[in-house]
């Protein structure tokens, strides 16, 4: 599986993800069935994963966040 660096707009500025060509299909998937795009999935994600951080503990990447967030939304069945 080849990683790659996607870049794309969140909270109002550029950033960019590398991850696996297929992780990055799913999230495309994600955001199409949810009806938004790409990017507002992923300030979605990014904004719950930085939740962690006021709960006390540090949160993941945000590229292994987007991994998190697509294993368990496979492991749902969605």
């Amino acid at each position: 599986m080849t990683m790659r660096r996607h870049s794309v707009r969140i909270a109002g500025h550029a950033t960019s993800v590398s991850i696996e060509d297929g992780f990055w299909e799913e999230i495309k998937r994600a955001a199409r069935a949810d009806g938004i795009s790409t990017a507002r999935l992923i300030e979605n994600i990014d904004r719950a994963r930085t939740m962690a951080t006021r709960a006390g503990t540090k949160p993941p990447n945000l590229s292994s966040a987007l991994r998190l967030y697509i294993l368990e939304r496979l492991k749902a069945g969605r």
